[in-house]
């Protein structure tokens, strides 16, 4: 995988969500980049990682990403907020604590948790990709987008990011929606070791900020912060998402 590192500091693993790729952190990298060693994931088939034909997987991505970086807090947004949590509860001396953005234990709802979206999203998205790959994608990011005060200028900014290193591979896409379908870590989560801190968009379309709250109040140190935001909090509140991110870091006494 590719792991780009800008910026100074107390190292901080960032890792993107479905068909984007690093670059997408770009407004939240200039907020943090004076204050943490960056450590800038492109997840397998993503961005610059040139596996364009290696299976997408929550635990090869946990492992690959703890091998190739030392201890630190991980990040994850949205899908790789997955890929973080599968990280933190296997792998807890490589994750000293644990920040996910939009991202919770269980994308999809049922019989017992309402906190997310019908499996048909994931269904429709999956024969979207076979039908008409681009506006699949561009449909995806007109929801991550909606809600947001700044949804038009978010969903510039997606667009520009999702092709710019190129495209990302069509197998790790329905892996993707895959993971997002089916994973489920709610009955894991009194199990993670380090604080977390669940940060969520208030009018977000894709993850209910109710499904953070919960995440947060079932993690044995979980602290939950909400933004007016839609799923990208970080990019129309980069410098409130980084203050957070840095307090929370101060407080846990993150090395």
């Amino acid at each position: 995988m590719h792991i780009d590192i800008q910026g100074q500091g107390p190292d901080l693993v960032l890792i993107h969500g479905w068909a984007m790729h690093a670059g997408i952190f770009a407004p939240l990298v200039r907020e943090l980049g004076g204050r943490f060693r960056l450590h800038l994931v492109d997840l397998p088939g993503h961005g610059a990682s040139p596996e364009r034909d290696r299976p997408l997987d929550l635990a090869d991505g946990a492992r690959r990403i703890a091998a190739a970086t030392p201890p630190a807090m991980w990040i994850g947004w949205s899908l790789g907020g997955l890929v973080a949590l599968e990280a933190a509860l296997t792998r807890p001396g490589q994750v000293q604590a644990l920040g996910l953005i939009a991202s919770s234990p269980r994308f999809v709802v049922g019989a017992d948790w309402p906190h997310g979206v019908e499996h048909a999203v994931f269904t429709q998205f999956g024969a979207g990709l076979e039908r008409d790959y681009h506006r699949t994608i561009e449909r995806f990011l007109a929801l991550e987008a909606h809600g947001s005060d700044h949804a038009q200028a978010e969903l510039r900014a997606l667009k520009a990011e999702v092709f710019a290193r190129g495209e990302p591979a069509l197998p790790v896409l329905r892996d993707g929606l895959d993971i997002l379908d089916r994973s489920d870590y709610r009955a894991r989560l009194a199990g993670l070791a380090m604080p977390s801190l669940w940060l969520a968009g208030r009018r977000d379309r894709l993850i209910p900020h109710a499904a953070m709250q919960w995440g947060a109040a079932h993690s044995p140190r979980g602290v939950y912060r909400e933004f007016s935001a839609g799923h990208a909090p970080f990019i129309g509140h980069p410098r409130e998402i980084a203050a957070t991110i840095a307090h929370f870091h101060a407080e846990v006494s993150v090395a």
